[in-house]
């Protein structure tokens, strides 16, 4: 196993639960992963797929992104291919001719025509494993809901023995649930990596007009020469308007929305990706295919509708581990618009439900990464240091009873009411729902009939945030109280709340003009110690040459981070070159001496 990963991907050791998942899934065993952008899920079936006999089926939803996985598996001397509309006629009897003989390890199918194959080629060749990559596209309850993805529980009747991997970067615990039953696991291990991105700095800015947001976005760009990211609009004009302002400054961006044509929207990711362009201004319909690593940052013009949906998409920066930035503007319009969106869907109050979630992080004073972590039911006890409400922390005080009262009273009605009910608890109303329901004989009402409505919205928000409690949107928006809430609630462990304070924040031009200067908005950017770095420019031209003689992405040919790393060793034999992280046998056969000529001749001169 050790020898595969070094010999294909180029690293000496497994990232966290990595081992475990491949151990699993060679011991033939259906197995679920959550693991976040960037974690290293590909490696979890493909490394197995090299070891086991026979072809690996790979199921992808977007033909760009099988393009990304069998280039990067190829420039790995791997044998993927990908089968897919696409392909012309010639080039698929071809491919399944190959398959017929056992030739390929991965192959890469869309959901659609896997069900056609199932009768077909899949019958007549050795498998080895099904992988359901972006499995949350099973799931109604998903973010990314794909119907054509509910049909392959097929796979389990005609193909019982086969083991089936599911992978995802964003699933609650409902979605984890209805991904098992749909895909019917048979007994699966779960696997649930930290969600947690500790290289991507968090930060919102709210309030801000089209001009401030525009001097914030070049401001930001500034800060990020020659490094590229992706604006996120609501809307295609503003994706064309934004891109519009930025070429305007001499920044070179695109447009990405489905309103192009299928032709307009490739050239505009071929030219990201290729790093022809700096920055893509986008609609959600950009970056499920892009695995490019070497994203620098990410801003999101307006409020994302979920937070699955805006975990998904920041975490398209710092793939490769270093250092990189978000920041996501939000407003009243915002949430005024996608309101609308949610309640004119065809799942009203699971999408109105998230968006509010989505609003609370916006609006939050608590640690923004433990908000995130937390949606996802993982609990961090401590503060990240790397989003904007820890680097200008608010006032806490021992909130412990106000929690104690609010936890109480969810426990007393058997953890059966939603938000607002338990406000009519808490503050005594005697409204005739609580009246029928018998809640004013609970020992808790009435118990923080001291405290006012909307300042226990804002306790009960921050509550959820720091994970005492959950919503449970598949039983009416029910509170449920976590392990966390339960040692609150019993007194093992205090409670330290935020004031709450009550200025509106839209601060004057000056304040701004002055907040600007003194804020310190991004992050030292992550150093190699004794780094060339006219050396690291000179390997990053040699990258790009390669990798255009090949017609594939620089990041393919090597990444940044695989790079800051030569440029910090200077190795300066084929030997060392191939001992460095991410180059594997093939890499250092194929790139090692033209790399090796050009470290001699820059560290000579």
């Amino acid at each position: 196993m050790f020898q595969t990963l070094k010999n294909y991907f180029g690293y000496a050791s497994f990232r966290p639960l990595q081992q475990d998942i491949i151990q699993n899934i060679l011991a033939k065993k259906d197995t679920l992963v959550l693991m976040p952008t960037g974690g290293g899920k590909s490696i979890c079936y493909q490394l197995p797929a090299l070891l086991m006999e026979g072809t690996a089926i790979v199921v992808s939803p977007l033909i760009s992104l099988m393009k990304d996985q069998v280039e990067s598996l190829q420039a790995n001397g791997i044998a993927a291919r990908a089968l897919n509309s696409s392909n012309n006629e010639t080039e698929n009897i071809n491919l399944r001719r190959e398959c017929l003989q056992g030739k390929i390890k991965l192959l890469y199918i869309s959901p659609e025509r896997l069900l056609i194959e199932t009768n077909f080629l899949l019958r007549d060749i050795q498998i080895s494993l099904f992988a359901i990559d972006e499995a949350h596209c099973i799931s109604q309850w998903g973010h990314d809901f794909r119907p054509e993805y509910t049909q392959l529980k097929v796979l389990r009747n005609q193909f019982p023995e086969v083991p089936i991997v599911a992978l995802t970067a964003t699933a609650d615990k409902i979605t984890r649930k209805d991904i098992v039953q749909q895909l019917d696991l048979k007994d699966p291990k779960i696997f649930i990596s930290s969600f947690d991105r500790p290289n991507l700095s968090l930060e919102v800015k709210r309030g801000y007009q089209q001009k401030d947001k525009t001097r914030t976005i070049l401001e930001f760009i500034e800060k990020h020469k020659n490094e590229c990211g992706i604006i996120y609009c609501m809307s295609r004009s503003k994706t064309e308007s934004v891109a519009a302002m930025l070429m305007k400054q001499g920044i070179r961006a695109t447009v990405y929305h489905a309103g192009l044509s299928s032709e307009m929207r490739d050239k505009a990711q071929n030219d990201f990706i290729n790093d022809r362009v700096q920055v893509v201004c986008a609609t959600i319909a950009f970056g499920m295919g892009i695995d490019k690593s070497n994203v620098r940052w990410i801003i999101h013009y307006n409020l994302p509708k979920s937070i699955e949906s805006f975990y998904q998409e920041i975490g398209r920066a710092g793939r490769d581990g270093m250092e990189s930035d978000t920041l996501l503007f939000y407003s009243l319009g915002d949430l005024v618009m996608l309101s609308k969106f949610a309640t004119e869907s065809n799942q009203q109050e699971i999408n109105l439900e998230k968006l509010h979630r989505m609003q609370q992080y916006a609006e939050s004073d608590i640690c923004r990464r433990r908000i995130l972590l937390n949606y996802f039911g993982e609990t961090m006890d401590h503060d990240c240091g790397n989003c904007d409400v820890c680097r200008n922390p608010p006032e806490r005080f021992d909130g412990t009873i106000i929690v104690q009262k609010a936890l109480s009273a969810i426990a007393r009605t058997g953890q059966q009411i939603g938000t607002r009910m338990l406000i009519d608890i808490l503050k005594g109303s005697a409204n005739q729902e609580v009246i029928d329901k018998g809640y004013d004989k609970l020992k808790t009402y009435a118990a923080g009939r001291d405290i006012p409505a909307r300042d226990w919205q804002d306790y009960l928000l921050q509550m959820l945030n720091l994970g005492y409690f959950e919503i449970a949107y598949n039983e009416n928006n029910h509170l449920k109280i976590t392990e966390s809430g339960q040692k609150v609630l019993f007194g093992k462990e205090p409670a330290m709340l935020v004031v709450i304070k009550r200025e509106e924040f839209v601060p004057t031009k000056e304040k701004r003009k002055k907040k600007a200067k003194e804020e310190v908005l991004f992050p030292t950017p992550v150093t190699f110690g004794n780094e060339n770095k006219d050396l690291f420019e000179e390997l990053r031209t040699l990258r790009k040459k390669l990798a255009d003689q090949q017609a594939i992405p620089a990041y393919i040919v090597l990444s940044d981070k695989t790079l800051h790393l030569i440029a910090t060793q200077q190795p300066t034999t084929i030997e060392a070159f191939g001992n460095i992280n991410g180059i594997g046998e093939y890499k250092k056969e194929k790139y090692g001496k033209e790399f090796i000529e050009l470290i001699k001749k820059v560290l000579k001169e």
